[in-house]
């Protein structure tokens, strides 16, 4: 099976490339494959720096629904496979530079969350939709891009912000035209791979613990509601009236 993204490193820069078209929407699968791929880049000593950036549309808008609609007893799988690529980014060694473009939804939220850097192109659009899905779930990683209010706005409308917007509260470190967004991104990992590996790594860890909370506890919180939402009615029905280009009727 092939992997839903390419990889190549150059000058301490591990490049993951996610190129699952039409719209980089992973099974789960896919995800562990993404969660594997970051931690054997996080324990090479070639690598520096992290990179992710994304071919298609958008950047990642989140779970295959089609599998989940198919069979709704994957959940629990489709939640660890998240649960452990995003743990993969935070908890990396290694600092994660993303480059958002496009849609970044559901676990393209968590994925962007759970980074380092962000820069954005000016087509750039977060959201989760996971309310008109079905599930819960990445409200910790959007929490640690947006303040509270704007996340629960966010979360309880299904309303997107663009990337202006994102950039004005503090999660993007810059906002570029969409040909300039791989060349800003790969300066900014450049300028981070010139640095001392030891010193970076023991900032990031540094970073990491001085938190508040655990990113990862919160996240598997989050993650028991989506199994709840999915005993519920009204979770079927999201799912099958977004495969259907329906309203759903509650």
């Amino acid at each position: 099976m092939s992997q839903p993204f390419r990889t190549t490193i150059d000058d301490g820069i591990a490049e993951m490339m996610l190129d699952k078209p039409p719209v980089n929407a992973f099974d789960t699968a896919g995800w562990f494959a993404i969660a594997a791929e970051l931690d054997a880049l996080g324990a090479n000593d070639d690598v520096r720096v992290i990179l992710i950036a994304a071919n298609g549309r958008g950047f990642c808008a989140g779970v295959d629904i089609k599998e989940l609609a198919a069979d709704s007893t994957r959940i629990v799988d489709v939640n660890k496979g998240n649960y452990e690529t995003f743990r993969a980014i935070h908890r990396n060694p290694k600092p994660v530079v993303i480059a958002l473009h496009g849609f970044v939804l559901g676990g393209g939220i968590g994925m962007a969350g759970a980074a380092d850097v962000l820069v954005a192109s000016d087509c750039a659009r977060f959201g989760v939709p996971e309310i008109d899905r079905g599930a819960m779930g990445g409200g910790a990683h959007l929490q640690r891009m947006f303040p509270v209010q704007k996340v629960r706005y966010m979360y309880f409308t299904g309303e997107f912000i663009d990337a202006q917007e994102a950039y004005r509260l503090g999660a993007v470190e810059k906002v570029v035209p969409k040909d300039e967004l791989l060349p800003t991104a790969r300066e900014i990992a450049a300028k981070i791979a010139s640095k001392s590996p030891a010193m970076v790594k023991l900032a990031k860890e540094a970073l990491t613990g001085i938190e508040d909370g655990n990113l990862e506890d919160k996240y598997r919180w989050e993650q028991g509601f989506t199994l709840e939402a999915y005993t519920v009615g009204d979770s079927q029905e999201s799912r099958d009236a977004f495969i259907e280009k329906r309203d759903a009727k509650f």
